[in-house]
């Protein structure tokens, strides 16, 4: 089965760029076709890939949205049979519809052994409210129907533009993957695994949390190891530097917890917690769990494209998450976040009284996940967001 990518975006946005990265750092090893959809009547990228060593089919004199539906199929047959590729790459015309040229690829879908594999759509940071202003159908058109969008030019966009073109992009289409890191800090390979894979951070968690609740009922069915008791987080913080794995810091908090050194996950350090815990009550989810699915009792709350933090800052909203009630009953949470210096990113893991900040790779966008109970979403959006 031959996978199509459709790999679309205005002029000038970047799609000819982000196809090499793909070419030269992702697929390298494929027998990969591409099939370029010019507007006029001369294909002038043609030379440019072919240097990458892939065969080009140019369709010039219209677009793959009008004059040229009627070849495509044929075009398609031709492809397949003269280079039995493993992948087929379109790129259409800047000012074409991305609905017209995926209905054109399911058409043939259904009469060749090929399969819509990604629908992209490339955008200027700089130029998304410009081009929606100018071109709205048809700007709107590629945004609305796209799996995955990338902004470019994000390392050189002022920070209140690339914010707007997140807004109207979410406005478009709030399911897509948006993706805000520059292109040049993420591999060719990364790129295709955001475009070919959903992201299922919040399914795993809850899919996590949700066995816990399953195994665990005698005690708190959350999972969370409470014993099934209400937290009372009356404590106090003192943060000495360099014990910790979750961030740099040894967490003191007079708490009744002791935990054995590294068995909380967190780089192997020892955290003395003197927690007073409410025993009355039951478990603080506020349900019975004997009597409820795990999709009755827990929701998660998300968010993309968080801002650059600090690691401190971020230690701080963990701690709270961990430790406090300020966000609800929080039974595990998890995130990618650029730190303020350029290239950095902070990981982080957090169950109940248990968390850790780690350096990573970049990530398309900064990512917030956070499963529980009662959550407390405006909160937890004031804490991540802007």
């Amino acid at each position: 089965m031959t996978k199509i990518d459709i790999i679309s975006g205005f002029l000038g946005a970047g799609k000819t760029t982000f196809i090499k990265k793909l070419l030269q750092e992702a697929i390298a090893g494929e027998q990969v076709v591409l099939i370029e959809n010019e507007f006029g009547e001369i294909g002038i990228d043609g030379g440019f890939l072919k240097d990458a060593g892939v065969e080009i089919r140019e369709m010039n004199s219209g677009c793959i949205c009008c004059s040229l539906v009627g070849d495509f199929g044929q075009s398609l047959k031709e492809v397949l049979t003269n280079y039995h590729p493993d992948r087929i790459i379109i790129e259409p015309s800047g000012v074409g519809k991305l609905s017209d040229v995926m209905k054109a690829v399911k058409d043939v879908a259904a009469e060749i052994q090929v399969t819509l594999n990604s629908a992209v759509t490339i955008v200027d940071a700089q130029k998304c409210k410009m081009y929606r202003k100018n071109f709205g159908e048809f700007f709107n058109n590629q945004i609305e129907n796209a799996g995955t969008v990338v902004l470019s030019r994000t390392d050189i966009a002022a920070a209140d533009k690339l914010d707007l073109a997140v807004d109207i992009i979410r406005e478009l289409n709030p399911e897509a993957v948006v993706v805000t890191t520059p292109c040049d800090e993420l591999s060719g390979k990364q790129l295709l695994e955001i475009i070919e894979k959903p992201d299922t951070m919040a399914e795993d968690l809850l899919k996590e949390v949700k066995e816990h609740h399953d195994h665990d009922h005698e005690e708190c069915g959350c999972g969370c190891g409470c014993g099934g008791h209400h937290h009372d987080h009356d404590h106090d913080h003192d943060h000495e530097e360099g014990s910790c794995g979750c961030g740099g810091h040894h967490h003191d908090h007079d708490h009744d917890h002791d935990h054995e050194e590294g068995s909380c996950g967190c780089g192997g350090h020892h955290h003395d917690h003197d927690h007073d815990h409410d025993h009355e009550g039951g478990c603080s989810c506020g349900h019975d769990h004997d009597h409820h699915h795990a999709d009755e009792v827990f929701n998660s709350w998300g968010l993309e494209n968080v801002p650059a933090m600090s690691k401190e800052t971020l230690d701080r909203i963990l701690d709270e998450l961990a430790y406090g009630d300020g966000f609800g009953d929080v039974l595990r949470a998890k995130g990618m976040i650029p730190g303020l210096e350029k290239g950095t990113w902070l990981y982080f893991d957090l169950v109940p009284e248990q968390y850790e900040i780690r350096d990573g790779k970049p990530e398309y966008t900064g990512k917030v996940c956070v499963i529980g109970a009662n959550l407390k979403e405006e909160a937890l959006k004031q804490a991540f967001g802007k």
